[in-house]
């Protein structure tokens, strides 16, 4: 294992990172096994994350490891231009009896901003193919993330994101669904705010529904900060969608690979989209891999549409890749086997009722959770948001855990392998840190 001292950390310009502080202090992950990393000083650190919302089945699972390792000893690449090779069929094949409804095909990319890119543009030459060539409109929502593509960021709704880069002209924005005057400290969906889904009319009737493709949101907010759907929202929002000849794109990224305790956020809440965005958990994060699953419908009016040639003039060198595929079937057995879906919803009301244990806990104003995913907002610093949640995050990392933190929220999701007495330790742990902190 490598030591601080042993390393230069000029040349890497790190993502989404405070790059002069962290290089003040680096803080290293060198080893992980099941629900723990080891930090760079040998200390383990329980991993109350996925990762990165991605390691669902646990860390270096043997036969996800494995499975990589024979592919690449066998084909380490294939190209899936006007070639093909066996995984990635066999893998899209798998898919259909994890997507809901009639999503039937997958197209495969590198990441879940490439899989984002790409439905935006399937929804587009849909649109063309049934006769609608001026439906190029995009409706995201506020404080959605939707990876850092330009197409990304321009139907996200997190200003940073967005900040300092040109956007994709012909874009609207749905509010955000989080209000903590009505919903505060709910537990799973809430309540109130299935009406705000009717803001979609409001920019239909201002751009004519003749104008947009399609409409893309995540069925849960991950990236900021943990928003559940109101009860009846996601519905309205199919629902309007359908009648106006919109499509409807679920960005499950996070959410997707039992996140909720259901192979996808769709199936949980009993709504189907047209098109599905996954990645981070189709491999358990062990190699890059995004998909974009897409119904009957949408397949068959481009293929049947198109004129001779390639019917989808769109694609990465890395589509299908053969260790990404490997790693997916992998991934896949393991889920099945291990029936870690359903141990995710057994486990609900456990971690549910640990997360809520935290309501007393200093500059707590929030807690939202659905699924193993658990959201505690807090007080901003006068003057310095999200200055608090980050000391915390130091905090818990030095002394063996790793949250996530999102602006003031801490995020929770831990690999689905969690057991009872690790949900009680993170929350625990968390209680005793906030309580550290000013």
């Amino acid at each position: 294992m490598p030591k601080d001292s042993d390393l230069s950390f000029d040349e890497f310009w790190m993502p989404f990172t405070e790059n002069r502080r962290y290089k003040s202090q680096p803080r290293l992950l060198c080893q992980a096994k099941d629900m723990h990393y080891t930090a760079g000083d040998g200390h383990d650190v329980l991993d109350a994350t996925s990762g990165l919302w991605c390691v669902n089945a646990g860390h270096s699972r043997v036969p996800i490891v494995a499975a990589i390792q024979r592919q690449a000893a066998e084909l380490d690449f294939a190209p899936t231009f006007q070639l093909g090779h066996p995984l990635a069929f066999q893998l899209a094949h798998r898919l259909k009896s994890f997507f809901p409804g009639d999503i039937n095909h997958s197209f495969f990319a590198g990441s879940g901003s490439e899989a984002v890119d790409s439905a935006l543009k399937i929804a587009v030459a849909y649109q063309r193919a049934i006769g609608f060539p001026d439906r190029t409109r995009f409706v995201g929502r506020e404080r959605g993330y939707h990876g850092v593509g330009f197409g990304g960021i321009s139907v996200g709704g997190l200003p940073k994101n967005r900040e300092g880069f040109p956007m994709l002209p012909g874009i609207d924005h749905l509010p955000h669904t989080h209000d903590l005057a009505k919903m505060a400290f709910s537990r799973n969906q809430p309540d109130w705010g299935a009406e705000l889904a009717d803001a979609l009319e409001e920019i239909i009737a201002l751009r004519g529904a003749e104008t947009i493709a399609a409409v893309i949101v995540e069925p849960m907010s991950g990236s900021s900060g943990v928003l559940v759907p109101p009860k009846g929202y996601l519905e309205r929002l199919r629902e309007i969608t359908r009648r106006h000849g919109i499509l409807l794109i679920f960005d499950e990224v996070i959410t997707g690979f039992g996140r909720l305790g259901a192979p996808t956020a769709s199936a949980l809440f009993g709504v189907q989209p047209d098109l599905i965005t996954v990645a981070k958990g189709i491999t358990n994060g062990a190699v890059p891999m995004g998909c974009v699953g897409v119904s009957d419908t949408v397949y068959s009016a481009v293929m049947s549409k198109a004129g001779p040639g390639i019917e989808f003039f769109h694609g990465y060198t890395y589509s299908g890749h053969p260790l990404a595929a490997a790693a997916a079937l992998a991934c896949l057995d393991v889920y099945e086997q291990e029936g870690l879906f359903t141990r995710a919803a057994s486990l609900d009301s456990v971690w549910e009722n640990a997360a809520h244990a935290l309501r007393d806990a200093p500059f707590v104003r929030d807690i939202r959770n659905i699924g193993l995913v658990a959201g505690i907002e807090l007080e901003p610093r006068p003057d310095h948001p999200g200055a608090r949640a980050m000391e915390i995050f130091h905090r818990c990392f030095d002394t063996g855990l790793l949250i996530r933190v999102t602006g003031d929220t801490i995020a929770l999701s831990p690999p689905l392998i969690i057991s009872e007495e690790q949900i009680h330790q993170i929350f625990d742990q968390l209680a005793a840190v906030i309580r550290q902190v000013n």
